[in-house]
């Protein structure tokens, strides 16, 4: 199966793992080792707050996994560009995966700011991966600002809902074939995962769907192995449903068990 480029960097799996919310630093390490990542995303904010510090950051990077640093928790513009630019002074890197959300319940993204703060943070030579909603006038902007990645929710962030709108999402693929397009936010089981590699996703990005499971390390597994089985269908070429039955078995004349007397 061909491998994911994002810059030139060759991605060794198609499941992006975020680190937020596990038991224990110990379970997280367990659970990386078993879901085997392309990506590992960190929220400088959340996990700043959280008191793990530079412990947790010397944590994720003895991985050698490529890290996507994210502004989660960011609600204004200028909020998500200092956030932006601390992660890449901790992080050394220039991917930024671009969080502006707009509401409290649902922690959709503003997509106003998320377009403001895109343009700026492109000016200052990040890459920006933007989470947006599934909206396809909204991508093709992000599109026309340099976005080559766009990261459209599945779900409301945690929620474990799953794909709400499949429609937009494959419209969003249809319409966007030259995008690599990332599934975040609103897993919550392996087979949502699989459907979304099923319509031709480039990427899922999972966190609390792992994190909150009654054995996260199992769990992680799991995706890993349906994440690579969605891909391996979409390549193979899914049939498109009928409405009507169509035998898999031809009939020709008679029964092969039938003989003439």
């Amino acid at each position: 199966m061909k491998a994911l480029h994002i810059d030139n960097t060759i991605l060794q799996s198609r499941l992006f793992l975020g680190t937020a919310g596990y038991p224990s630093p110990e379970v997280l390490g367990w659970a990386i080792e078993a879901a085997k990542p392309g990506l590992l995303t960190v929220s400088l904010r959340r996990e700043s707050a959280a008191g793990k510090g530079q412990d947790f950051w010397s944590i994720i990077k003895g991985f050698n996994i490529p890290v996507l640093p994210n502004t989660a928790g960011c609600y204004g513009v200028e909020e998500a560009i200092t956030t932006a630019e601390m992660a890449r002074e901790v992080f050394k890197t220039n991917w930024i995966k671009l969080e502006v959300l707009g509401d409290d319940y649902t922690l959709q993204p503003d997509p106003f700011r998320l377009l403001e703060a895109t343009e700026q943070l492109i000016s200052k030579g990040f890459t920006v991966f933007p989470y947006m909603t599934d909206d396809l006038v909204l991508g093709e902007r992000l599109a026309a600002l340099g976005c080559d990645i766009l990261m459209p929710w599945g779900a409301p962030i945690g929620s474990g809902r799953g794909l709400n709108n499949p429609y937009a999402l494959k419209l969003l693929r249809e319409r966007m074939p030259g995008e690599t397009l990332v599934v975040d936010a609103g897993i919550g089981a392996p087979s949502h995962a699989a459907a979304a590699m099923e319509m031709g996703y480039d990427a899922v990005l999972l966190n609390t769907a792992i994190a909150k499971a009654t054995d996260p390390v199992a769990m992680a597994g799991a995706f890993a192995q349906t994440i690579e089985a969605g891909r391996a269908g979409y390549l193979a070429g899914i049939i498109e449903p009928q409405q009507s039955a169509s035998a898999s078995t031809p009939a020709i004349d008679k029964p092969f068990w039938h003989q003439e007397n």
